[in-house]
């Protein structure tokens, strides 16, 4: 391992991962690496979660404050959630013990822009970083540290902690070494600059973080994969859905508002991600540019056909068969792939510059636009808002996806009004399942209501929306946005109740 602790006093602060853990203190707040399941401390967070239990069964009360980039994995999230050692945690979690807890009522949550946790920490509203927990691939000669699979916030967490505790991982391929872009230009207000990077395969920054040695108190040495992300192949729901995106986009192209090579394309995770991607290679596409949060294993596909020529992100999320992939051609794709710090992978200022054309995921639209990408019936939390809203707001298009139906029917994709708002209607271009496409651009919230309503609704579930929209037209208070107010989310109420909306 020495090959990758190159700094000779870092090396005297090697310990055990129970002997960093213990450096952790009921109370603290703890920020971690770790985006979608990529780059987070494997070992210190198991060991502070047997801690947490002894103390816990000692009758003591043991639970920190946990930051991180995105969501992590049952190394971290799920062994501290299930012996409750977290007080608060944000910003986005996928962790089912984790989520369990949240809405139980036992853990508190705070879901937020992933742009926003960078500058809202140096603002000072988390609070004080007592501990920054970080995985590396290694520690070079002058203590700069070379970035995991994910960067994510891991710039600010070590500036801002007061202390840290470096994980170095094994298994981490040394070929990640010059794929990371670490910038360290921005500001507070009223001293910011203009973030000079008008394409997304340019470099502005270093491709190592730079720390304070002193603040290090200890190094761990680890040898353990990221979690593995399943791929699986798209379904015949995903594939219709990738279908009419590309009709839609075939159709921006004959109107001249793109060319072939489009623009820079986020694409969120997930099987429907998966299937666009897997979509614009079946098209025909090539030479295309990404600038977006995450590479899955159908990004790497598509860089290697060359239908991609270039993705900048922040983190992968890759299957087995994925990491083999990669590591196998580490060379090939540090060429082709930047990783960046989510501040600027997600930067607003960025993402209009470039044009980016946002591809997100959803829970439910409303007949007017709005969309729900976190709150099953308006409440059970699932994931968070992620980066969507980042790109969603500020992208050239904005484009939300979903299947039309879930849990067998039960639940419509299309409902008279969303039971949560994390995209309202302002920020809301194209919506698609499987029955269709809406494109919403210049409509007034009538006219998207009927285009929604015909195009996107499952059979099933269409003359029910037709009916309310009619009725709401008839007797609302107003006729702008019609509303029946006792009715809007009967349909989510029907859901408590029996089990199906449609009952």
């Amino acid at each position: 391992m020495h090959d990758r602790i190159r700094h000779s006093g870092l090396l005297e602060k090697r310990m055990s991962a129970e002997a960093a853990a213990a450096l952790i203190k009921p109370g603290m707040t703890v920020a971690m690496s770790g985006f979608t399941g990529a780059g987070y401390p494997k070992s210190v967070p198991q060991a502070l979660a047997v801690q947490m239990e002894a103390a816990h069964a000692a009758g003591s009360d043991f639970k920190i404050k946990i930051l991180t980039g995105a969501s992590t994995a049952p190394e971290l999230d799920g062994v501290l959630a299930k012996v409750g050692g977290i007080e608060m945690r944000l910003p986005y979690m996928s962790d089912p013990a984790l989520r369990k807890r949240i809405n139980d009522g036992e853990i508190e949550y705070m879901d937020i822009h992933l742009s926003n946790v960078a500058q809202h920490t140096w603002f000072g509203f988390y609070g004080d970083i007592n501990i920054a927990i970080i995985e590396v691939v290694g520690i070079r000669e002058d203590g700069s540290l070379i970035p995991s699979s994910s960067v994510g916030n891991n710039k600010t967490w070590l500036d801002m902690a007061d202390a840290v505790i470096i994980e170095v991982n094994q298994q981490q391929s040394a070929g990640l070494d010059g794929m990371h872009d670490i910038y360290y230009g921005t500001a507070l207000p009223p001293f910011r600059k203009p973030i000079m990077l008008t394409q997304p395969e340019d470099r502005i920054g270093q491709p190592y973080l730079d720390v304070d040695i002193s603040k290090i108190i200890a190094v761990v040495e680890t040898d353990a994969p990221d979690r593995l992300s399943a791929f699986a192949e798209p379904d015949a729901t995903s594939n219709k859905i990738a279908d009419h995106l590309l009709d839609f986009l075939d159709g921006e192209i004959k109107s001249g508002r793109m060319t072939d090579k489009l623009l820079p394309l986020q694409s969120g995770v997930g099987n429907i991600a998966n299937a666009v991607l897997a979509g614009l290679s079946r098209g025909g596409y090539h030479g295309l540019k990404a600038y977006t949060e995450v590479i899955q294993d159908g990004m790497l596909g598509l860089i290697k056909d060359g239908t991609i020529a270039f993705a900048s992100a922040t983190s992968f999320s890759l299957s087995e068969a994925g990491i083999a992939e990669f590591n196998e051609n580490v060379d090939f794709y540090r060429e082709r792939i930047v990783l960046r710090t989510q501040e600027i992978s997600n930067h607003p200022e960025l993402v209009r510059r470039l044009g980016c054309v946002a591809l997100n995921g959803m829970i439910e639209a409303d007949i007017y636009g709005n969309v729900n990408s976190t709150n099953v019936v308006g409440s059970h939390v699932m994931n968070g808002i992620g980066g969507s809203g980042d790109f969603a707001r500020n992208g050239f298009l904005s484009v939300f996806m979903s299947p039309s139906v879930a849990k067998d029917g039960r639940i419509s994709g299309i409902v008279p009004m969303a039971s949560h708002v994390d995209h309202t209607e302002h920020d809301t271009m194209l919506l698609i399942t499987e029955q269709g496409y809406a494109d919403l651009r210049g409509l007034s919230p009538k006219q998207r209501a009927r285009l929604i309503t015909e195009k996107l609704a499952h059979p099933e579930y269409k003359p029910m929306l037709e009916d309310y929209f009619d009725r709401a037209l008839r007797d609302s208070y107003g006729k702008h946005t019609p509303h029946l107010m006792g009715e809007a989310l009967s349909w989510h109420q029907r859901y408590i109740e029996t089990g199906d909306m449609r009952l």
